[in-house]
């Protein structure tokens, strides 16, 4: 090797090291600064409740200063677009839904964000819904249910959490399923809605367990059903929609973090590094637990690969309905 080559490979070997120095440093400073989790709820619901719980583990594991940010808005449109306009350094983060990721890209016509603008960090929590009666609804059973909503078309409106929802097109396909004409009553939130419901303002609606269960085990609502393939730890003695002879209307909601996918790759090593640690986590697990989240331990790709085949799912739902989301 003459003298050129030999300068030359010299310097290609430097940027290299300088390179690989560089990254490490980039994975192990994360994070540098405070990190501001994103979140497209109103404060005081499930998804809240969840971001909360993650950010003061991470904190915990890693030192840092973690805080919550809550951007409600066109069912999470607006908090997806406030990570995505700030910069992808790892200190703006997104918490994800199944509806926000998943349902969002097919009932929203002008969406101003696309699913790869994000790479899936981990799934944090998942639990199927259950669908509750107001205790002055004479009804303890689907079929009971079912008569009542019937004899009672001027009464029969179930609540959703958001428009575009699971909690949206459960009720819808029940209504198909079932003969009905319950007419949809959307809230900004499992918060609200769950008020509403114990208050008697609306009588039934698909909920998120974690803000209904309270509710249920003090006889301020009945729980008819919920939405796993299998009964829920949570309420054992609860029947499942897929055991009442509707597999169709299986479904689970999950949350998760998600960062922009501009963010730098030992960044996101070292984010998803930080999440799945503290998903393992046998205390943290535990105070999810407690609030009625089952904690899985999906991350990373094959993450990815269960929204891809969820948003397929989902697609053929808001074609079937002619869903079409308000911007």
């Amino acid at each position: 090797m003459n003298h050129s080559n030999r300068r030359a490979a010299c310097l290609v070997a430097a940027f290299l090291a300088l390179g690989l120095a560089a990254s490490g440093a980039l994975a192990q400073a994360w994070p540098a600064k405070p990190v501001t989790l994103v979140v497209g709820t109103p404060a005081g619901g499930a998804v809240d409740a969840y971001a909360r719980a993650f950010a003061e583990q991470l904190g915990k594991q890693t030192g840092g200063t973690f805080l919550i940010e809550n951007k409600p808005g066109a069912n999470g449109n607006i908090s997806a677009e406030a990570v995505l306009h700030a910069p992808a350094d790892g200190a703006t983060l997104w918490i994800g839904t199944q509806s926000m990721v998943t349902i969002n890209p097919s009932a929203y016509d002008r969406l101003r964000w696309k699913p790869s603008d994000f790479k899936p960090i981990v799934k944090g929590v998942e639990a199927p819904l259950v669908l509750v009666t107001h205790p002055s609804v004479p009804a303890r059973t689907l079929s009971e249910l079912a008569a009542w909503a019937k004899a009672n078309p001027q009464k029969a409106a179930y609540a959703s959490f958001s428009p575009g929802t699971p909690s949206q097109f459960l009720g819808f396909q029940l209504n198909e399923l079932l003969k009905l004409d319950m007419v949809h009553i959307p809230y900004k939130g499992s918060a609200p809605q769950v008020t509403d419901l114990v208050g008697g303002q609306v009588l039934l609606g698909f909920t998120q367990i974690q803000t209904s269960i309270q509710h249920i085990k003090a006889g301020k609502l009945h729980a008819i059903a919920v939405t796993s393939a299998q009964r829920s730890r949570f309420l054992p003695q609860v029947p499942t929609l897929h055991e009442l002879g509707y597999p169709a209307l299986d479904t689970t909601i999950w949350f998760g973090l998600f960062a922009p996918a501009a963010t730098p790759a030992p960044l996101l090593d070292a984010i998803g590094a930080a999440a799945v640690k503290a998903q393992a986590d046998p205390g943290y697990r535990a105070k999810l637990e407690q609030q009625g989240f089952d904690v899985p331990t999906e991350s990373g790709a094959a993450f990815a690969a269960s929204i891809a085949q969820e948003s397929a799912r989902w697609a053929k739902l808001v074609k079937a309905t002619g869903f079409k989301a308000n911007d």
